[in-house]
């Protein structure tokens, strides 16, 4: 039985020989591409087209057709690459979009066989060049998803989105377009006999994805399977067509980029957090966001696209040190049974980094098998409720047992669906839940819980010697699975500040809770945030100050006051806030003026060159209009150069500034003290539930990480 995808749904693969078969009402070229598993091509060797035909374990077609059919030997393909995609693209003098010819259809059968999996491109518009589907390998095993990413801008855009220099993909797409052969006189007729997708594979309006948050092309799940007995007449929601899309989202598990050598790293003389020109990553930083969770319509977090670079921001394009050696993977328990879960099993330089992409892996993952599922759902209302109107439209069926008998029927079909789609999803989150069994106690410190026994055992008795990649505030879940944490990890260091909603109109459990109650767990929070991004960190690597102008936070901050971890007492009334933040407004910009001039090192003796992070509680309380400027300034140029804010405020206590504020607001990332659903995912725009992670009551887990922060800070400082 033939699997029809629906865009993003995956279908696993039982063979490692298959048959690619395209259909088009249109001669199209069929190209394909070899890619790493964060889908970068290597270089323009790595594109079969009609000028280059072979790769190995393939040859894709010489000639221009409106039907291709060519093998694919995924055994013979070299261990490097990971995704083979399959790229259309209208040749000149032909249609001059997608969108005015009918929907191509692409499958992957059996050779000289069944079909295993097919896909209608729906949806297309003005696209000349679109990635059709891939076959990605995953755990050994290999899977074909249905991506149907299409460009506007032709196939120079698609082949730099898969990482190709701009010159490069230039010249491949013109040398692509200039090989290609006129169309041979037998294809017409092959045109028009071409097959087309199943009546039940329908479409859909495509659902809006979080406010401001440009789509991003569908990046394959490394677990999440797709609804395949229900994918025949489910509708996965999409984020809407763009003219020129976004680059496509690095795999969930994507490989970074290599270590940077401990002796190679900047001098201590160097701003901590300040990104020197040497020291940044590789990729493109085109349309880069701050970070990849992005605010649902109506929150206060910034408008950036929500694409993500999984590559450490230290980390160099080449490096002689060779990687930690990665897992053993596990063998699959039976045959057509899912191998069993391996903490860190996925692409890193270091068991840290292969956590980090493995619990995004995971997000990913239950991201778009719930997708699925509830596309499956509204599709089964859909047909119900229009099988109920036709149903009530006759007068003959109004009255008497067969209208009756055809309203049961249209229940039962819906119901139906809804089980067995119900089924594949049940099965694809006990798959997640047994990975996040092996992986919660795998995470190192940054990543940990505060309950987990790593804060209490030996590994976190000495903080750390190198900056950690990313650091948890929370956890993540959906209604469908509320017991299914996913990590929530920000990456470091930090390139935008955070602001935790003290405020009790931002959520109805805020609304619910006591003033003076809430006050106080967002201040909790800042303090716990601030004491695992100081213990996680070498010693002396970061100085924490603290505006707290009518001194309404200082049982919160009696920890951090009574270890000596801060570098001066809470700035206190309008005077304190003046000086805090003129301090650290002045080390901004020398550290800017030394940048610009190419001398970091040339800084005066008084300037701090470790990292500064900021603790402002209960604003805007003692700040004057010059504060709440500054206050800006250093939110929007401190990340930059190692100042970072971390803001604990009700946005209506604000609401005397106006517009004013917005763009501080906008800004911050914003986070709640209590459940709160106001962050989606990159992928398809879910609404998902955020709950902070806080110490355990009556722990002292807080006491004994400032103990160690207090003691490396005695010592030299790195």
């Amino acid at each position: 039985m033939t699997a029809e995808l629906v865009r993003g749904q995956n279908h696993p693969l039982s063979r490692s020989r298959v048959e690619i078969r395209v259909s088009a009402h249109t001669p199209v070229l069929a190209l394909v591409s070899a890619g790493d598993d964060a889908g970068r091509l290597p270089g323009p060797e790595a594109v079969a087209h009609p000028g280059a035909r072979a790769l190995a374990g393939l040859e894709v077609p010489g000639e221009l057709s409106g039907r291709h059919r060519f093998t694919v030997d995924l055994d013979s393909v070299g261990p490097a690459v990971h995704r083979v995609g399959l790229v259309l693209v209208l040749p000149p003098g032909g249609p001059a979009r997608f969108g005015a010819v009918p929907a191509p259809y692409v499958a992957v059968a059996e050779p000289e066989g069944a079909e295993i999996a097919g896909y209608a491109l729906t949806g297309l518009d003005s696209e000349t060049a679109v990635v059709a589907l891939e076959l990605y390998r995953r755990q050994g095993a290999w899977k074909v998803r249905a991506v149907g990413q299409g460009y506007a801008a032709g196939l120079g855009a698609l082949l730099a989105d898969a990482g190709l220099p701009g010159p490069a993909a230039v010249a491949l797409a013109a040398q692509v377009m200039a090989t290609a052969p006129p169309e041979p006189a037998a294809s017409a007729p092959a045109a028009a006999e071409s097959a087309v997708a199943p009546a039940t594979a329908v479409t859909s309006a495509p659902a809006t994805a979080a406010e401001g948050a440009t789509p991003t092309a569908p990046a394959p799940a490394a677990h999440a399977e797709a609804a395949s007995a229900a994918s025949a007449e489910a509708v996965m929601p999409m984020a809407p067509e763009d003219a020129t899309p976004t680059a496509p989202a690095p795999a969930a598990h994507a490989e970074a980029a290599p270590a940077v050598p401990a002796s190679a790293e900047a001098t201590p003389t160097v701003p901590q957090g300040v990104r020197v020109s040497r020291e940044v990553p590789p990729a493109p930083p085109a349309a880069q966001p701050p970070d990849p969770y992005v605010e649902v319509s109506g929150s206060a977090s910034g408008d950036a696209p929500p694409t993500i670079s999984y590559a450490h921001p230290r980390r160099r394009p080449t490096s002689a040190e060779p990687p930690e050696p990665g897992p053993q993977r596990a063998q699959a328990p039976g045959p057509g049974e899912p191998p069993r879960p391996v903490a860190g099993d996925a692409a890193g330089w270091s068991m840290e980094e292969r956590l980090y992409n493995q619990v995004w892996g995971m997000f990913e993952d239950l991201a778009r098998t719930v997708s699925a599922y509830r596309g499956a759902v509204e599709f089964a209302d859909a047909r119900m409720d229009r099988e109920l109107g036709e149903a009530l439209s006759d007068p003959r069926q109004r009255l008497g047992g067969s209208g009756d008998a055809a309203r049961d029927a249209a229940r039962e079909r819906r119901d139906e669906l809804v089980d067995r789609a119900r089924a594949v999803l049940d099965r694809d989150l006990a798959q997640l839940v047994a990975e996040t069994e092996v992986v919660e106690p795998a995470l190192p410190v940054p990543y940990a819980r505060w309950d987990s026994p790593v804060w209490h055992d030996g590994r976190a008795a000495a903080l750390p010697e190198e900056s950690p990649l990313a650091l948890r505030l929370g956890d993540l879940h959906l209604p469908e699975r509320p017991d299914l944490r996913i990590p929530m990890l920000m990456r470091l260091p930090l390139e935008r500040g955070i602001w935790i909603d003290n405020g009790r109109t931002g959520s109805e459990a805020a609304m619910a809770m006591d003033t003076d109650r809430l006050r106080l767990a967002a201040m909790d929070m800042a303090v716990a945030h601030a004491v695992r991004l100081l213990a996680v960190h070498p010693g002396g690597r970061y100085a924490v100050h603290v505006i707290d102008a009518a001194g309404a936070g200082a049982a919160s901050l009696a920890p951090l006051v009574r270890s000596g971890v801060l570098a001066e007492p809470p700035a206190a009334g309008p005077g304190g806030v003046t000086r805090t933040l003129a301090a650290l407004t002045r080390r901004v910009d020398l550290v800017q003026m030394a940048l610009r001039a190419g001398a970091p090192e040339d800084l005066p003796p008084d300037v701090d060159t470790a990292g500064q992070l900021l603790i402002v509680h209960d604003f805007p309380h003692g700040f004057d209009d010059r504060a709440v400027t500054q206050l800006r300034y250093l939110a929007d140029e401190g990340p930059a150069v190692g100042v970072h804010l971390l803001m604990v405020a009700d946005r209506d206590e604000a609401s005397a500034y106006g517009p004013l504020l917005d763009p501080l607001w906008r800004s911050l990332m914003r986070l709640s003290p209590v459940p709160d659903s106001h962050l989606a995912d990159p992928w398809v725009g879910h609404h998902w539930t955020f709950e902070p992670d806080l110490p355990p009551q009556g722990s002292q887990v807080l006491d004994r990480a400032l103990g160690r922060i207090a003691a490396a800070r005695r010592g030299p400082r790195p």
